[in-house]
């Protein structure tokens, strides 16, 4: 329960097994690279939901979801920031067709993630919703995410007053969306992706461990550690509290599961999926960090810094500053909520008449099912 597994399963009604997204992030065997939030497409396996209502002439829309970039829909927007030479970034929106929601970039993604992120971004997501609903020829079937809720509720868990006030500025984002959609015509569907719950454990760091124990390598570069991914023979993909974790051989496999087992926040060692050879799964309140080093000094230099693709692993401290301002946080006990188990309740309300869902998978099973009927969905 992550954001790109729970996107996936949500349009294709497959398992990660079926849709071959474990986590945020991939490891890649053939070039041995780590990959977090590539928003390709095509990393999403398998027929998608809507096909059989495009079949029969429907139209789709795709809005600020994961991994949607080279979707075959007739409308798409995602965030899609050119990554200067100098270490700046140019803000930009990819959309299809262009400038297809009436402006160049309906949110600033210095509140989109980072220790400036901030429930009010999604406004600019609601308001260019409703505003391409009210010109009256958007796409019959609409995927649209709001980021709203993920901010303070993992800074500062699920009881701080910054969050009721995240939960009544959704409330509006919501009703902004609704309003210009019920003038439309359309049915609503609202979803959770996931559940986000206090940390009330300790933290686990499976890549020290893994470290500890000669599994994974690294090499030095001006005093600081970083992976030798060509030599490591098992490597973690920390998220929330979820980890695929990736092996060179059977035996580093098994060696890897028995190092991992004995760590106190690890409730249980799975077989791995989508291309995984294991899988962690952290203890209720316990999550995941991605550091491997034990001295600050050999941490690398992305480390304090917010940089989502480079880092081998979800960074949740970099929602907060550093203590040098120009930098992110580091300190992994700030962070007061967190996700990934599947035993918490997500929010559903829908005027669909849908079958009762347990689950995500159950849901998009269920809508599925609606768009290939042959009736109007």
């Amino acid at each position: 329960a992550v954001t790109c597994v729970a996107q996936a399963t949500l349009r294709t009604a497959l398992p990660p097994a079926g849709h071959g997204i474990p986590a945020n992030g991939l490891y890649l065997r053939d070039t041995f690279q780590t990959q977090f939030w590539c928003q390709s497409a095509r990393l999403v396996r398998g027929p998608r939901v809507w096909e059989p209502f495009r079949a029969k002439g429907g139209r789709v829309g795709v809005y600020f979801f994961q991994q949607s970039l080279g979707e075959d829909v007739e409308e798409l927007a995602s965030p899609a920031p050119i990554h200067t030479h100098g270490g700046g970034m140019i803000m930009a929106t990819y959309q299809k067709p262009a400038r297809v929601l009436g402006c160049d970039n309906p949110v600033k993604l210095w509140r989109y993630w980072g220790p400036l992120a901030h429930p009010k971004v999604g406004r600019g997501i609601a308001g260019a919703l409703a505003a391409r609903l009210a010109r009256g020829d958007a796409p019959e079937l609409i995927f649209a995410y709001l980021p709203t809720l993920d901010y303070q509720l993992q800074r500062h868990g699920t009881r701080h007053p910054a969050v009721a006030a995240s939960v009544r500025e959704l409330v509006a984002q919501v009703e902004t969306v609704a309003a210009a959609a019920r003038a439309q015509g359309y049915a609503l569907l609202i979803v959770g992706d996931y559940a986000i719950t206090d940390v009330t454990g300790t933290v686990a760091f499976p890549n020290r461990a893994l470290r500890r124990a000669g599994l994974f390598a690294t090499r030095p570069v001006r005093a600081m550690r970083y992976p030798d991914l060509y030599r490591t023979r098992a490597l973690a993909l920390c998220d929330h509290q979820v980890a695929p974790v990736y092996c060179a051989d059977p035996a580093a496999k098994e060696e890897a599961r028995r190092v991992l087992a004995d760590l106190p926040e690890v409730e249980a060692v799975r077989e791995g999926v989508a291309g995984a050879d294991l899988e962690l799964v952290a203890k209720p309140g316990c999550w995941f960090a991605w550091p491997w080093w034990d001295d600050p000094r050999e941490a690398p230099d992305y480390a304090t810094h917010v940089d989502i693709h480079n880092k081998p692993g979800f960074d949740p401290c970099e929602l907060f500053f550093g203590v040098n301002p120009f930098h992110s946080g580091a300190d992994v006990t700030r962070v007061r909520g967190t996700h990934g188990r599947a035993d918490a309740p997500v929010a559903l309300a829908t005027d669909l008449p849908l079958p009762p869902v347990s689950d995500a998978l159950a849901l998009a099973r269920a809508l599925a099912a609606r768009l290939a009927s042959p009736a109007k969905p």
